[in-house]
């Protein structure tokens, strides 16, 4: 048997014996490499005969189809061992228990979201909903509210790059354009919600930039101020959980009703607590009026025939009072030692037959 057959022979054991990845890589080193056995063959080639030289170059460069074939195969063994054997130790116990308390919670403001979906649903209100993106029109013009006012100033409300015709887009100040798009899309009666998420340029421990707000609207041809002060006082009791709630409409201006109301309700503090529906005195909570005779007539709805009222309230703001919430910051800053402290477990649906909170 000559040299080269005898290599051969050697570098196949050794490949066939490697039995991880570090011990195959050293094998095609010594017999691949640079200084390696078969590098250093190819150069006394120079000494041979051109006969010879031809001959024993042949047998070389067959040695090395030989060797890198080997290898290829050996890798792909090793490979398929490491994760049969990888396989084998990271099993799953599927009789372990399940842990005893659950990883995700659900933020406070998405469950008073669905408590107020519950609650307005039981008094008759469906939810209607609009893109967070708005035309002029539908965020200020057909709500009443003049080219002047400070609503329109760029120092509170986000607008977008201007358009080719000179307009521009606003990122919703407010829900009231769902109300808009509802009654220009829909006949009477009318009687929805609109929940869902406003911007404004504002940011201090009360305020941010993006908030959460709920509105809702009814239109028909009867209703009246008395409908929209039952409604106001069975969602508070329901909401706060009492079973009476002392309430005061104060006279107050928004362009899109009149007339216009700010509606506060009485209570009492105990320690840090607040107690609703006791005491004597007073926290603002909400907006409300009638709707203004130019919101109906820029929805296409007759003001002689048609009348409705109009509410509004930050759903971030009456979470805080709820459950004694002090920073409204908080909120958006995906703290989940926070999370865990103020929200839901997943499973914690609000009903009014079950109880809300």
């Amino acid at each position: 048997m000559d040299r080269i057959e005898a290599l051969t022979g050697e570098i196949l054991t050794s490949i066939a014996n490697a039995a991880d990845e570090q011990a195959l890589e050293a094998a095609r080193v010594s017999a691949l490499g640079k200084k390696g056995v078969i590098a250093e063959l190819m150069k006394g080639l120079g000494a041979l005969s051109p006969e010879e030289r031809k001959r024993e170059g042949q047998r070389l460069n067959t040695l090395k189809d030989r060797v890198t074939e080997a290898l290829a195969e050996r890798r792909e063994i090793i490979k398929r061992q490491a994760l049969e054997a990888r396989l084998a130790s990271e099993t799953v116990d599927v009789t372990l228990p399940v842990r005893p308390e659950p990883r995700g919670t659900i933020h406070p403001v998405r469950h008073v979201y669905q408590e107020c979906i519950q609650i307005f649903g039981d008094l008759g209100f469906t939810v209607a909903e609009g893109p967070h993106i708005e035309d002029d029109f539908y965020n200020f013009t057909a709500l009443n509210i003049p080219p002047e006012h400070p609503a329109r100033q760029e120092h509170d409300t986000f607008y977008l790059r201007e358009r080719a015709d000179g307009t521009r887009k606003v990122l919703r100040t407010h829900t009231s354009p769902v109300q808009i798009r509802t009654m220009l899309s829909q006949k009477p009666p009318i009687r929805i919600i609109a929940p869902g998420r406003t911007f404004r340029s504002d940011s201090d421990q009360t305020h941010t930039p993006m908030f959460h707000q709920i509105e809702g609207l009814v239109i028909d041809e009867t209703t009246h101020l008395g409908h929209l002060k039952w409604v106001l006082e069975e969602f508070c009791k329901a909401f706060f959980e009492v079973d009476k709630v002392k309430m005061r409409f104060r006279a107050s201006h928004f362009p899109f009703t009149e007339p216009s109301m700010e509606v506060d309700i009485g209570y009492r503090r105990d320690g840090n607590q607040i107690r609703i529906g006791e005491g004597d005195q007073w926290l603002e909570i909400l907006g409300s009026g009638m709707v203004h005779p130019n919101v109906l007539r820029a929805s296409g709805l007759d003001p002689a025939r048609y009348q409705g009222f109009a509410f509004g309230m930050g759903l971030d703001r009456i979470t805080m009072l709820k459950y004694g919430i002090p920073d409204l910051r908080a909120f958006f800053e995906a703290d989940l030692r926070w999370l865990r402290h103020y929200g839901f477990t997943a499973l914690d649906l609000p009903t009014l037959a079950g109880g809300l909170s």
